[in-house]
């Protein structure tokens, strides 16, 4: 879920950006400071969008630098338990599938990618069904639920683990063919 959360924070100025306008170097120092970062309550911090508040400066004995306590919004994503994403396929391993979402990447193992029974074909990097001769592959855009969360202070030691055996999830190709033959055998009754 992305949203907007107000942060408290310190900022470095450092003397050879003084000269620049001030609330364009705190929000470019900002933005050094949160992009990517990850805090376990409010999730992965995206984008300063706001300023709120900003302190007096001050100077530290044996620093040049202006340090400036600051109050701010920033743009984060925390991914939920059940919500539902819209990803593609950046990765297939024997293992099953990693699917970038939004700032992150989660995997939709094997055995939850269909009902069918899925085997891998190492050679073109991609799983077929063995009754449905359902493909997925690299770039496939897909729909999914996530179903474990483990955020750690990086990105690539977090792990998001998704489903796509439910009603209205899979591959977005496979959705709207499911679509089409509902609204055929429709027509024909």
């Amino acid at each position: 879920m992305y949203k907007i959360v107000t942060v408290k924070d310190t900022v470095r100025i450092p003397p050879n950006r003084f000269q620049e306008e001030l609330e364009s170097v705190i929000t470019q120092e900002l933005e050094v400071m949160t992009a990517g970062r990850i805090e376990k309550e409010i999730g992965i911090l995206l984008a300063v969008t706001k300023i709120n508040k900003l302190s007096e400066g001050r100077i530290i004995l044996g620093d040049g630098a202006v340090y400036y306590d600051i109050e701010f919004n920033v743009l984060a994503y925390q991914p939920r338990i059940n919500e539902v994403v819209e990803g593609f396929v950046s990765e297939a391993t024997e293992f099953g599938v990693f699917v970038s979402f939004g700032p992150v990447d989660g995997l939709i193992h094997i055995s939850q990618i269909t009902e069918d029974f899925m085997s891998y074909d190492q050679k073109n990097a991609q799983f077929v069904g063995k009754e449905s001769n359902k493909l997925l592959k690299i770039d496939d855009a897909l729909r999914a639920r996530i179903v474990t969360v483990s955020l750690k202070s990086r990105t690539y030691d977090s792990k998001i683990g998704l489903t796509m055996r439910q009603p209205y999830l899979g591959k977005l190709e496979w959705l709207e063919d499911e679509k089409k033959s509902e609204k055929e055998k429709e027509e024909a009754s």
